[in-house]
């Protein structure tokens, strides 16, 4: 796996939040976002967000409306919820800082194991196993042969995954175990892609054993890919779109004309209802806000 290091260097993609100078919180804000969401999405947001709140301390002192408003469409809205909360732990009980213990990363809001694994390894250096979907499956194919891991993460991938933070740490040859976190999940993300993987140009083609067997087709379960049009996500999504743009004018949305941007009014007023109950809208005197 050495060698995805070397291919790394050489072929990473120039995010913003990977260049020097980036702070922790610069990685936090990163993490939370890439969650669900193509990290090509993810570039201008970032920018925007840490323009606007480079600290924890800063986005901790606005309401929790403004960081829904600034979420704009990346999705999964409740993400900016998450982080808004954490940064207000981070202000109450670290300092105002990114803390940069494992537990204490784990313990915050909208982090769950991976997350703080990657927050430790890219923003401190830290030595813990970083298992993402990339990973896993770059790890599935490499080791077990197999096109796809497990539907969810099970205890002997990070086993494994803790197996190799460890080898990359002590051998004197191999790369900080740090740098090979990022790159195999830069590997899984352009080359060991989940539909057209480009075995050709893999830097770890000669060890693969699922290249070696000529790339079995998947016998597990039925991959599913997300449904969108007509769920209660894209519903929930087009009326928060509606209080979000009317907030961008300083003014709230009466209820009846927001559940009217939805056609099927009986889901509108359950998509209302949920987005409420998450603290993602206000019902106000003057209508629904932010």
């Amino acid at each position: 796996m050495s060698s995805t290091c070397g291919w790394f260097t050489e072929h990473a993609r120039d995010l913003p939040w990977r260049r020097p100078g980036t702070s922790p919180w610069g990685v936090v804000v990163s993490e939370i976002m890439a969650q669900q969401t193509p990290v090509a999405r993810v570039v201008e947001p970032w920018e925007a967000w840490m323009e606007r709140w480079p600290t924890p301390a800063d986005l901790a002192a606005v309401p929790s409306g403004a960081a829904v408003a600034a979420w704009g469409r990346l999705g999964y809205p409740r993400r900016a919820l998450r982080l808004h909360r954490a940064a207000g732990v981070m202000v109450e009980r670290h300092g105002g800082e990114v803390p940069s213990d494992l537990a204490a990363l784990e313990a915050l809001p909208g982090f769950g194991r991976y997350t703080a694994a990657a927050v430790l390894s890219f923003a401190f250096g830290g030595r813990a196993p970083v298992l993402d979907t990339n990973v896993r499956r770059v790890l599935a194919r490499a080791e077990d042969g197999l096109e796809f891991p497990p539907p969810s993460a099970t205890g002997g991938e990070w086993r494994r995954a803790a197996e190799w933070v460890g080898v990359l740490d002590t051998s004197p040859d191999a790369p900080a175990a740090t740098v090979w976190a990022v790159a195999s999940m830069e590997l899984g993300a352009l080359v060991c892609t989940a539909r057209s993987p480009s075995c050709g140009r893999c830097p770890i083609r000669d060890d693969c054993a699922w290249l070696a067997a000529g790339r079995p087709a998947h016998e597990g379960p039925p991959r599913r890919g997300q449904a969108w049009h007509g769920t209660d996500r894209q519903c929930r999504g087009v009326l928060l779109d509606v209080v979000r743009r009317a907030d961008a004018d300083g003014l709230a949305v009466d209820a009846t004309r927001l559940l009217a941007a939805w056609a099927d009014a009986e889901q509108a007023g359950r998509c209302l209802d949920g987005l409420l109950a998450d603290g993602l809208v206000h019902l106000r005197p003057d209508g629904v806000r932010l």
